[in-house]
């Protein structure tokens, strides 16, 4: 029987998998068609979120993955203490390890302890050491404690041969001295959102930290980008979530949106991102368009002035009410 007249055949390319997966095949294609070229201009973002479990350190690991996928030369600086993106991206960072603790206390070139990452020849990290947990107290008592990563990142990119495209800063999540550093050290802020109701809580917390960063610190500091992650197209509630994102923040929130993927949560466990993990999985593919994406985007144009509309909403009061 020839194909066209199997009855199981044609109904199968009729199914809502056949479709989904024709549909990631068509977007698999689009990004392979992109030129391998990054001709954008430097960019330094520090990836935050005061609530943890957002997918923080999986971003900042995948969209840095996917960047130099795309051609550029990435630095992850891992700035929190639990080292994880450092292991995402196979990096060592045993206690003996040069790291960001040694940069931030101890003023250590940023050229001494960055790694090259075995995924790839353009991406790059400074990794965390357990070291980096006592930070927090070591830099109450020194000098320009808000700006040593700044200014240790300036020196660095403005060598010779540095040439690095972009800057990722991986935060804890929490505000403290290694937070502040992150936010004075980077131009644009990217938020990574989980698509549960409980997430946006934090939202009007962290806005209250750009803005005050950006009036004492930093005063070129912008919200460039949200990104939507764990996405579950399943129940109501992400969509939900997801509407009320875009509605306080519609120049910011990317269209693209991360699912929640298996690939993309195995991946750490072997060294790596989900990129090298598995390139051809749906979380792959969604962070590759999320990179795209931000790429594209003009961070002046788009930026959020978080003390005019960009405001997160304000869930006590939306309880007060009812």
């Amino acid at each position: 029987m020839k194909h066209d007249e199997d009855p199981a055949t044609d109904s199968f390319y009729d199914t809502p998998l056949a479709r989904e997966l024709a549909d990631l095949t068509a977007r698999r294609r689009a990004l392979d068609a992109i030129p391998l070229e990054y001709a954008g201009r430097r960019r330094i973002f520090t990836v935050s979120n005061q609530k943890g479990g957002v997918g923080k350190t999986t971003s900042t690991v995948n969209l840095a993955a996917a960047f130099a996928h795309m051609g550029a030369r990435v630095l992850v600086v891992d700035l929190d203490p639990q080292g994880n993106a450092s292991t995402a991206l196979s990096i060592p960072h045993n206690a003996e390890t040069p790291s960001v603790y040694d940069v931030l206390v101890e003023e250590r070139p940023l050229s001494q302890v960055v790694q090259q990452s075995p995924e790839s020849p353009r991406l790059f990290c400074a990794p965390s050491t357990i070291h980096l947990a006592g930070a927090e107290i070591e830099l109450v008592s020194l000098v320009a404690r808000e700006r040593r990563l700044r200014t240790a990142l300036e020196k660095y990119l403005s060598k010779k041969g540095a040439d690095i495209d972009i800057v990722l800063i991986d935060c804890p999540p929490s505000l403290g001295l290694l937070t502040i550093n992150a936010f004075t050290a980077a131009d644009e802020v990217l938020i990574p959102i989980q698509c549960e109701y409980y997430a946006l809580e934090g939202l009007s917390q962290l806005m209250g930290t750009v803005s005050m960063i950006q009036k004492h610190l930093n005063p070129t500091l912008t919200l460039s980008t949200i990104l939507l992650t764990m996405y579950d197209g399943r129940p109501r509630l992400s969509q939900q979530v997801a509407d009320e994102v875009r509605a306080h923040f519609p120049n910011q929130v990317l269209t693209t949106v991360i699912p929640r993927s298996v690939r993309i949560s195995e991946a750490p466990s072997f060294g790596q991102t989900v990129i090298a993990y598995d390139g051809q999985s749906v979380g792959a593919v969604a962070y590759r368009e999320a990179a795209v994406e931000i790429v594209r985007r003009d961070h002046r144009a788009d930026s959020a002035d978080v003390d005019a509309e960009g405001s997160a909403p304000d869930r006590d009061a939306e309880e007060r009410d009812e």
